[in-house]
């Protein structure tokens, strides 16, 4: 085999062990949340040696803050933000909102994970928090842009505090879903809230008006 190819076949394995590696992690933050999540543990579940683990990622926490930002990334590839596209604003509301909730179900593992470790307050702050925290920011910021383009009656003040009870209503809901499970049809709690946050855009911008 030449050099070349041995190179592309060790860095094709070197891929494959790192989502190995990520993969176990899920599973292993799932059951056992932050705390229970251990290099040990991950090892065991994805068949690699400690010392393969560690090669890609320097502790835990760097391991945690990886796989928040590799479901993030697998999130937001899923989600289609309306753009210029016609229709009335509760439609294209509505279709967000499905296509996140959709993901949600699908891709739950950074908004999961980060809500654990946002809702905790230790002496030292994790990465993975901080990832957390600025990967949701770009999603705000996003979904911010698209209700400045939807409700174009609304100023930057009143978008930003429709965007934030649109957010907390989402993670109030995913939540919700976390503690009944399978109980509760996301998609439909979704498409009603898509409809809440249309009728306050409304209102909001009729007291604009007068």
């Amino acid at each position: 085999m030449s050099r070349p190819q041995m190179t592309r076949k060790k860095r094709a394995n070197g891929v494959e062990s790192r989502q190995r590696i990520l993969d176990a992690t899920v599973e292993i933050a799932g059951e056992r949340g932050y705390e229970g999540t251990s290099i040990a543990a991950v090892s065991a579940k994805c068949g690699l040696p400690a010392s393969s683990i560690y090669w890609h990622f320097k502790d835990k926490d760097d391991l945690i803050a990886a796989v928040i930002e590799r479901s993030f990334e697998t999130w937001l590839a899923a989600v289609e933000l309306p753009g210029e596209e016609t229709g009335t604003p509760l439609e294209r509301v509505t279709a967000m909102a499905t296509n996140v909730a959709k993901s949600l179900v699908d891709a739950p593992d950074f908004l999961r994970l980060g809500l654990m470790l946002a809702l905790e307050r230790r002496p030292t702050e994790p990465r993975g928090r901080t990832v957390f925290l600025q990967v949701r920011d770009i999603a705000t910021q996003k979904i911010t842009e698209v209700a400045g383009t939807v409700f174009p009656d609304l100023d930057e003040d009143a978008v930003r505090t429709l965007t934030t009870y649109a957010v907390a209503g989402a993670d109030g809901l995913f939540v919700h879903r976390e503690i009944h499970g399978d109980a509760v049809d996301l998609v439909a709690m979704f498409e009603l809230h898509a409809q809440l946050v249309c009728d306050a855009a409304g209102r909001m911008a009729s007291r604009s008006k007068g």
